[in-house]
């Protein structure tokens, strides 16, 4: 048996703890890092669960959020797009995203800002609506119009989007569709993404399947047509 490659064995020497439970905004990470070949320490924390569940955070991340990620040099990052994007140019050998001279460079960084900016950050709020809305009568509504939101942000970005090729950014698997992949699950449902993201939904559909990722999908994600995913 042909013994790992120099970058291979580099990836499977480091060693990550990543904060963040199951089927949160830590989830695409985790994927990467499974991917990649790396070593993950998970720490289960949800911070939409109460201010228990938050103050476990405040010595990693004051803004009591998840995800965060213990770097193998002890540095803490914050904030799911940055990661990404940081283990892509960390891990080339992955081909998991654009290097920066490639065409499609801008294209993957214009994405893979839009979708917390645009999306994911509706999440703080629907997590616990009494943040900006203190009237429970008037939370239903917000719920509502998040939601439609959220789906209108989706459809945007399926219309706007290169064709897949079969992926977001063409032959192989990238970043962007591990972070679509996971945050096109939670509110408004994947039903409903699969409606008013037609061609970004293919995608999605062969990221659920991919081999690699079954184990880690079964274990950390499970997901059904039929389920409600946590949001972020």
């Amino acid at each position: 048996m042909a013994s790992p490659s120099a970058p291979a064995a580099a990836a499977a020497a480091d060693r990550y703890t990543l904060y963040g439970a199951p089927g949160s905004g830590a989830t695409p990470i985790h994927a990467a890092l499974t991917l990649i070949g790396a070593q993950v320490d998970t720490v289960d924390i949800a911070p939409w669960e109460g201010e228990s569940e938050r103050e476990r955070l405040t010595d990693v991340n004051p803004m009591q959020q998840v995800p965060a990620l213990v770097l193998p040099s002890g540095e803490v990052m914050t904030e799911s797009a940055a990661i990404l994007i940081w283990l892509g140019d960390r891990y080339p050998e992955a081909g998991l995203c654009p290097a920066p001279d490639d065409p499609r460079r801008a294209q993957y960084l214009r994405w893979m800002v839009y979708l917390p900016a645009s999306i994911y950050s509706m999440f703080w709020v629907r997590d616990e609506p009494t943040r900006l809305v203190p009237d429970p009568a008037a939370q239903a509504t917000m719920l509502e119009r998040t939601a439609e939101r959220i789906a209108h942000c989706w459809h945007l970005m399926d219309t706007q989007i290169d064709e897949p090729a079969p992926y977001l950014l063409g032959e192989k698997i990238s970043m962007l569709d591990l972070y679509v992949t996971v945050v096109s699950r939670w509110t408004p449902t994947r039903r409903r993404f699969y409606r008013v993201a037609p061609r970004m939904a293919r995608v999605v559909r062969r990221v659920d399947a991919e081999p690699r990722l079954a184990e880690f999908w079964a274990a950390r994600f499970p997901f059904s047509l039929d389920t409600s995913a946590p949001g972020g």
